[in-house]
C-alpha cells in the first residue's frame, strides 16, 4: 500500500510512499532489541558525539528541511526555519544536561553496608510523533531517549512523513548504529502495529481521541506511557495592561502556525473596562495577517495541514453564530486553492458554544467579556483540558494567586505559547500523562535500580 503526500497549499499530490507492513515493523523490533543492548553499554560520550553530529547536520541542512516541512504540512517557511533553529538549541540543552541524571548515587553507607541507586535505560521505546512541530515534538522524546541508552522505533505523523524520513537520514549520516533507530511509515495501521510490540515504553503526541486509543491499546501490558495531547488554552487580560501589547502576544499565540499549536491560545477572557480597546487592536492585528503561500517570506498564516480540519473549524464557527456570537473580524484575503481557513475572531461568545469548549486547532478564537478575577478564574477552569493558562496583568502577586488556581501543567504571566527545555512540559486531565523536557523529561527514559551492598567482613 502507498501513503499519499499532498501539498496543503495546493491540494496536489506530491509523492507516494510505501507503507510499512506489520511484519516489517516486527522485524525492526527484533533488530532494535539487539542494537539497544550494545548502545546501552556504549559510553555516554560516544552516544553524545552521535547526537551532536546530528544536531550539526540539522543546522547545516535547515533550509532544505524547512522547505520540506512547508511543502508537506503548510507551515510558513520562516516559522519552519525558526522551529529548526530552536530545535538545535534544545538538543544542545539535552547534550549539556543528560549525563548529570545518569550518575549513580550513594544514598547511605557505613563500614559494612551501602545503599545506592543506579539508572538504566528502559530498552526499546516507541515514539509516535506529531505533524504540527515534528522537530520540536520529536526531539523532545527521541533525543533524551537515545542519550540515555534506549533504542527508538519512530513513526512520524502521516502528515509529516517526509520530515520524519529526513530526520532518519540525518541520524544515519551522524553515525547512529544500525537498527538502533527505525522508522515506520504509515497512518493509524502502522501505529497500531507498533503498539502491538513488547515495547518498554510508548510516547505519543496528538489529539485526545488518538491518545485515548493508544492508551487503551497498550493497557493490557505494563509499560511506560507518555501522552502529550491537546488543549483549550485560555488567556485572561486584566484591566491594568496595555491592550495593544496584550493583543500582540495573545493573537500571535492564537494564529501562529495557523493556530495548530497544542498550547496555542484558544479562549480569551478580557476584563470589561478594556474589552472594547482590546477588540479594536485585535481587528487591526487580524487585518494585517498575510495568509498565503507558505514559501513566501511575508506569509504569517499558511494552509491547514489536514483538509478534514476545515469542516471542524466551520462547524465551531457556525455553532457559535447560531447561539448568538458574532464575527468581530475575518481575514477575507486568502487563496482559493488548498486547505486555507481564514483567521477569524468571534465575540459575544459563551461556554455553551463549541468554540469555547472543544479544541479548535486552527486560526479561530473567541473573546469573552468578564467582570472580575473570580469570573475569569471560573471560566478558565471550565474545561476538560489542562495544558496551559495565562494571565496578563501588572501585579505578580495577583498573577500568582490566579495561576495557582489553574489546574494546568504550565502557567504564564504576561506571555503565552512558550516552551523551555529547562521546564517540564506536561498536561493534566485530558491534556495527557507524563512529562517531556527538563530533568523530568530525561528521567522519563530511565528506570532506577536499588543496590543493597554488604561487605563480606
Amino acid at each position: 500500500m502507498k501513503l499519499p503526500i499532498y501539498n496543503p497549499a495546493t491540494g496536489e499530490l506530491q509523492k507516494e510512499l510505501q507503507i510499512s507492513t506489520s511484519e516489517e515493523i516486527r522485524k525492526q523490533f527484533l533488530v532494535a532489541q539487539k542494537a539497544q543492548k550494545a548502545w546501552s553499554d556504549t559510553p555516554y560520550a560516544a552516544r553524545a558525539q552521535v547526537i551532536a553530529k546530528f544536531s550539526d547536520l540539522l543546522d547545516e541542512n535547515k533550509e532544505a528541511c524547512a522547505r520540506t516541512l512547508s511543502l508537506e504540512m503548510g507551515k510558513p517557511y520562516t516559522q519552519a526555519i525558526n522551529e529548526i533553529k530552536s530545535t538545535v538549541e534544545r538538543i544542545h540543552w539535552f547534550l549539556e544536561n543528560t549525563e548529570t541524571w545518569l550518575q549513580p548515587e550513594v544514598i547511605w553507607s557505613d563500614s559494612t553496608m551501602s545503599e545506592e541507586i543506579s539508572y538504566e535505560p528502559l530498552g526499546v521505546v516507541g515514539n509516535i510523533s506529531a505533524w504540527n512541530y515534528p522537530y520540536f515534538v520529536g526531539t523532545n522524546v527521541f533525543i533524551p531517549a537515545l542519550l540515555t541508552g534506549n533504542a527508538v522505533m519512530y513513526k512520524p505523523s502521516e502528515h509529516a512523513t517526509l520530515t520524519g524520513l529526513k530526520i532518519t537520514e540525518l541520524l544515519q549520516d551522524a553515525g547512529i548504529p544500525d537498527g538502533l533507530w527505525t522508522t515506520a511509515v504509515g497512518g493509524k495501521e502502522a501505529g497500531e502495529a507498533l503498539l502491538e510490540l513488547p515495547l518498554a515504553g510508548v510516547f505519543f503526541t496528538g489529539s485526545y481521541g488518538a491518545g485515548k486509543s493508544v492508551n487503551q491499546q497498550v493497557a493490557k501490558r505494563l509499560l511506560h506511557v507518555g501522552l502529550e495531547l491537546g488543549g483549550k488554552d485560555p488567556a485572561y487580560i486584566c484591566e491594568d495592561v496595555d491592550p495593544e501589547k496584550a493583543v500582540a502576544s495573545v493573537a500571535d499565540g492564537a494564529f501562529y502556525n495557523a493556530g495548530q499549536s497544542c498550547c496555542g491560545i484558544e479562549r480569551i477572557y478580557v476584563q470589561t473596562h478594556i474589552y472594547d480597546r482590546f477588540c479594536k487592536h485585535m481587528v487591526e492585528f487580524v487585518q494585517n495577517i498575510h495568509v498565503g503561500d507558505p514559501l513566501l517570506a511575508q506569509t504569517y498564516v499558511g494552509p491547514l495541514a489536514r483538509k478534514e480540519q476545515l469542516a471542524v473549524l466551520q462547524d465551531q464557527v457556525d455553532d457559535a453564530l447560531r447561539k448568538g456570537a458574532r464575527i468581530l473580524i475575518k481575514q477575507e484575503n486568502i487563496p482559493n486553492t488548498g486547505w486555507y481557513y481564514p483567521p477569524t475572531v468571534l465575540v459575544d461568545v459563551n461556554h455553551t458554544m463549541k468554540i469555547m469548549q472543544e479544541e479548535s486547532f486552527g486560526p479561530i478564537v473567541g473573546i469573552q467579556r468578564v467582570q472580575d478575577d473570580r469570573e475569569a478564574v471560573d471560566l478558565m477552569g471550565e474545561t476538560r483540558y489542562g495544558l496551559t493558562s495565562g494571565i496578563f496583568c501588572k501585579s505578580e502577586e495577583r498573577a500568582r494567586k490566579i495561576l495557582k488556581q489553574m489546574n494546568t501543567g504550565t502557567v504564564y504571566w504576561n506571555c503565552c505559547d512558550r516552551v523551555s527545555a529547562n521546564l517540564p512540559w506536561s498536561g493534566r486531565k485530558d491534556s495527557g500523562l507524563g512529562s517531556t523536557m527538563s530533568k523530568l523529561g530525561i528521567q522519563t527514559f530511565l528506570q532506577p535500580k536499588s543496590w543493597h551492598m554488604r561487605s563480606p567482613g
